[in-house]
């Protein structure tokens, strides 16, 4: 069964890849040759651009779909769905938004929601993954003795981008088991920043406290950081949602597919100490 991977220097995508490895049937699509991953048979072609797609798509099984956040991610995702038709790829697993659907409170969302549709009606095996708020989104976050955030007091059911990675790989090994289904994955727990601020003290054995951070204030921040406006103000649109509760809640897909637990914030914070406090 040979895999496509889409997205693979991306952080979820580049996790996929070592949670796959060892296995001798992956393809990897890339934009730069020179970026491409090690250990994996790399494609040069751009879902934006239909006519690069062709030679990547042919005698693939199962596409793992991942498009880039941006207005531009459902034209992504249609041509990605249209070379995998032409390509005769049996089962596309895609990786959507936490809460896709036509009334998301962010544009990603609802954006999201017209490739999940359009997939399912593609006529191919598909299977949706829709995680929560990554973990890794605070990297950087801790400034000294202070976590910054833009979440208010709200809680969320943060999740690990390995655990991700290791929940596609295991849909991406057995796809057909998991045909027509949309699973919405998160952690363990719901927690605010402010218990993410107290696990990290546990941890680092020093005080950290919480200092929220308004929307104005964190957009300026990621424009600053680089991020293109598009990005920070729909990030901002989901530090809203979030500050209102929108993401209080976890499931039990993760490990129900799986057959374990996903991570505790509190793993996370000790493997990745030294970039929280970058």
């Amino acid at each position: 069964m040979t895999i496509l991977i889409t997205g693979a220097n991306g952080n979820v995508s580049s996790a996929l890849i070592r949670s796959l490895d060892g296995r001798d049937d992956l393809r990897a699509l890339v934009r730069d040759p020179v970026k491409a991953p090690e250990g994996v048979r790399a494609f040069v072609g751009d879902l934006d651009h239909p006519d690069t797609l062709d030679a990547a798509f042919e005698g693939v099984d199962t596409l793992w779909l991942l498009t880039a956040m941006g207005p531009q991610s459902p034209h992504a995702s249609m041509n990605a769905v249209w070379a995998a038709k032409k390509a005769g790829v049996k089962h596309v697993v895609r990786l959507s938004a936490i809460g896709a659907g036509h009334d998301a409170p962010t544009r990603n969302g609802r954006l999201h929601a017209l490739s999940d549709v359009e997939l399912a009606a593609s006529g191919l095996d598909w299977t949706v993954i829709r995680p929560a708020f990554f973990m890794q989104n605070l990297l950087g976050s801790v400034n000294g003795d202070t976590l910054y955030g833009p979440t208010g007091a709200g809680k969320v059911g943060l999740i690990d981008v390995r655990d991700i990675a290791d929940f596609g790989a295991k849909i991406l090994e057995s796809p057909q088991k998991h045909a027509g289904k949309t699973y919405t994955i998160t952690g363990p727990e719901s927690i605010s920043l402010e218990e993410a601020s107290n696990s990290l003290a546990e941890v680092y054995q020093t005080k950290i406290k919480y200092q929220p951070v308004s929307p104005a204030d964190a957009y300026r921040s990621m424009l600053d950081y680089g991020l293109s406006e598009w990005v920070a103000a729909v990030s901002v649109e989901y530090a809203k949602a979030y500050s209102a509760g929108w993401g209080d809640f976890t499931t039990p897909d993760f490990e129900q597919v799986t057959g374990r637990k996903a991570r505790r914030f509190t793993e996370f914070a000790v493997d990745h100490a030294a970039l929280l406090r970058s």
